[in-house]
């Protein structure tokens, strides 16, 4: 039965590739962008400027992630039982506006504000084109489809390393922010003559490929035992033990993600002692690194159909890269590789780790269970800059990069324990995914 509806599947056009995932990758780069470019506007002069302390840094680098909880259940049931699309479309509108305000602060408070509210603007992405994402491509598609368009933070990064060194070099950090701030209000037009919620609603898609949508993602859905649960409450949700886990693995993640990323210039800059333009070309290589990990970890776990352990692994060489990274301090070039590594294994496992809401959940359930786990785990991106700012006042750069390094092995631990029906022991090459049954 799933050999022939892969034959057939295979004379499907793959339309959505290219009109869905592009633009969601677009719109996810440029929230990206926006979040992380205090990490170069610090060492770049803002600090001195507004007299920032490394707590402080920490601080603003961290308030984000308070905002960012806001939105995050909301957003996933606006995608399930709304419009992805124009919330996406009135949130960049948002990001633009915060992103030219903050070129024009004049003290540390008003940053304080500004980051705060940006967090709130940017809280529902993630859940809404995640949703998205499962709304356009089937479970054996899926790993994939998240994994391109997650790989939204190493291209961001790619792009914001080199413009904000230069920028900053050529202009100040005020027009780092002004100018990327523009960039949401370019992409806001590409969104919206793009982007379809659904297959039912698109007008572009082939008749062939639109049906086979509909019937597989419903089939799917069939095999599902919470299928008949019409409204999942928060209460519903929380109450799975399963989520809780999973809430606490993103939370140390992204303790040591946001840890990592907003702290990256400044590492670089006291480890090689360069300009600012420098750093921006020298935290290229980690991002370019992440492109590859995320491409190998996500093709390898759609293929085996194991999620466990291609979460497992990444967060475990993460974690040893980021101890190395320390460990070889002495040796500038083998602690900068051992930096490299940490970007080769950044976002490995977040691709793999977002299938799984939907191989537990209906999609009435999903919808909700990301917005909670992104929003409750993404607590971790406070915590990661925020402990490393005051370790670093405290201690030294050493003490926080270490805590990262424990923060990541934890969160493989967790992995390792997850239940094995995250797994689709089904899957390979000529299956199209069928979702294991609900937990709740």
């Amino acid at each position: 039965m799933n050999t022939t509806r892969t034959l057939q599947s295979q004379h499907i056009p793959h339309q959505r590739w290219l009109r869905i995932i592009p633009p969601i990758l677009i719109a996810c780069i440029i929230s990206y962008m926006d979040r992380v470019n205090i990490a170069f506007a610090m060492p770049g002069g803002m600090d001195s400027e507004l007299g920032i302390s490394a707590s402080m840094a920490g601080l603003a680098g961290g308030i984000f992630f308070i905002g960012y909880l806001f939105l995050q259940v909301p957003g996933g049931k606006i995608a399930v039982h709304g419009s992805g699309k124009r919330f996406i479309g009135w949130s960049l509108v948002a990001w633009a506006i915060l992103s030219i305000l903050t070129g024009l602060i004049t003290n540390q408070y008003q940053l304080l504000a500004l980051r705060f509210l940006l967090g709130v603007a940017e809280g529902g992405m993630l859940p809404v084109v995640l949703t998205m994402v499962s709304n356009w491509f089937p479970d054996a598609e899926r790993g994939r489809a998240n994994a391109i368009v997650i790989m939204f933070v190493p291209i961001a990064g790619i792009i914001t390393a080199p413009l904000s060194g230069w920028l900053i070099t050529v202009l100040d950090w005020r027009w780092l922010f002004i100018i990327e701030g523009l960039f949401s209000v370019a992409v806001l037009i590409l969104w919206s003559l793009t982007v379809s919620d659904r297959p039912e609603e698109a007008r572009w898609i082939s008749g062939a490929e639109k049906q086979w949508l509909i019937r597989t993602l419903k089939e799917e859905q069939a095999a599902i035992a919470g299928k008949q649960v019409r409204n999942a409450s928060l209460k519903r949700v929380l109450a799975d033990k399963t989520i809780w886990q999973l809430i606490a693995l993103n939370f140390f993640y992204q303790t040591g993600i946001y840890g990592y990323t907003l702290w990256l210039p400044s590492i670089l800059k006291s480890l090689t002692h360069s300009s600012m333009s420098e750093v921006g070309l020298l935290a290229v290589l980690p991002f370019v690194a992440a492109m590859a990990g995320m491409f190998l970890f996500s093709s390898l776990s759609d293929h085996t159909g194991k999620r466990k352990l291609f979460v497992f692994l990444p967060l475990l060489g993460f974690a040893l890269c980021m101890f190395l990274s320390v460990t070889l301090k002495q040796h500038v070039w083998l602690s900068y590789l051992a930096l490299i590594g940490c970007g080769f294994f950044l976002q490995s496992a977040a691709g793999v780790f977002w299938t799984i809401p939907a191989r537990l959940f209906s999609a009435e359930m999903a919808g909700g269970a990301r917005g909670v786990i992104n929003a409750l785990g993404n607590l971790g991106g406070f915590c990661g800059p925020y402990a490393v700012g005051v370790l670093i006042t405290l201690y030294s750069k050493d003490a926080g990069v270490y805590c990262l390094a424990v923060s990541l092995l934890l969160s493989a631990i967790l992995a390792l324990l997850l239940p094995a029906k995250c797994d689709n022991d089904e899957t390979h090459p000529t299956h199209q995914g069928v979702a294991n049954k609900s937990t709740i």
